[in-house]
């Protein structure tokens, strides 16, 4: 791969995925609206290079969700990195997707950029954590290749994100995070997952970008757990060799099932 060349990732988070096929979360059936998602990135994304789960990839940590969702993402034909979230079993997961189109690094070279996974999973816990010897892994991962620009991908947003609900149940150890990466200016990005919405802010030069769920969205600013009439969507991101980066969001026309926003929680 060339170390030249602008790498497209995409980013596809929260699925939600049930064994039963008709399995739904707040009356949407998490594997059609994951279908739309995953067709109009086929459609719009054709020279990406990988893509990124960003967890929650499934919502009963069955083995058929994991296989179902191995092989639809089997056929976009790109490397595929996952990580868990809340709603995964990270030791099913990792059964689950062996030798399927989808691994579990914590670290892959992309290009001129470094791509690091973290698995920030509390065992019946809604909420994340970063355990000491992952936050000494990323240390000793980002010390190995200082120069190269590095994205960090975890489920559990590491900031507020201004719904006091959903807050509650994000990074728990948010500073103890953030006194590495303070240190550690080739770090460009934290890409999260979780919060079921586009969120897009930046601290101290770290973009920090959290993308819609490819089911349910939750709606921004909410003070207790409210959806969002918003559709099923992913983040793409463009990593230029000099440190840069472009991203955007892209969603499906509809939902294919009839939305009730008074859903309050699940």
């Amino acid at each position: 791969m060339s170390r030249h060349v602008t790498q497209r990732l995409l980013q596809i988070s929260d699925p939600h995925l049930f064994a039963d096929p008709e399995g739904d979360l707040l009356g949407q059936r998490t594997r059609l609206t994951l279908e739309g998602v995953l067709n109009l990135a086929r459609a719009n994304s054709g020279a990406a290079d990988r893509v990124l789960l960003t967890g929650d990839l499934s919502q009963d940590a069955s083995p058929a969700a994991y296989r179902y969702l191995a092989d639809r993402c089997g056929r976009l034909g790109l490397p595929c990195h996952a990580l868990p979230g809340n709603h995964d079993d990270p030791a099913e997961m990792a059964r689950s997707l062996d030798a399927s189109p989808i691994d579990m690094p914590h670290e892959v070279d992309c290009g001129p950029w470094r791509l690091i996974l973290l698995d920030s999973t509390l065992a019946g816990r809604e909420g994340g954590h970063l355990a000491a010897g992952s936050l000494r892994r990323l240390a000793a991962t980002l010390a190995a290749r200082p120069q190269a620009p590095t994205l960090v991908f975890l489920h559990h947003q590491p900031v507020p994100v201004g719904s006091p609900w959903l807050d509650e149940i994000g990074l728990n150890n948010p500073e103890d995070l953030f006194a590495l990466l303070d240190h550690q200016p080739q770090v460009r990005g934290l890409v999260f997952g979780h919060i079921h919405q586009d969120f897009s802010a930046e601290r101290n030069g770290v973009a920090l970008l959290g993308a819609p769920s490819t089911c349910i969205q939750f709606r921004p600013g909410s003070q207790d757990f409210a959806l969002d009439a918003a559709t099923p969507g992913y983040r793409w991101l463009e990593l230029h060799p000099d440190g840069r980066i472009d991203t955007g969001i892209e969603r499906s026309a509809d939902y294919p099932d009839p939305l009730d926003l008074s859903g309050a929680g699940y």
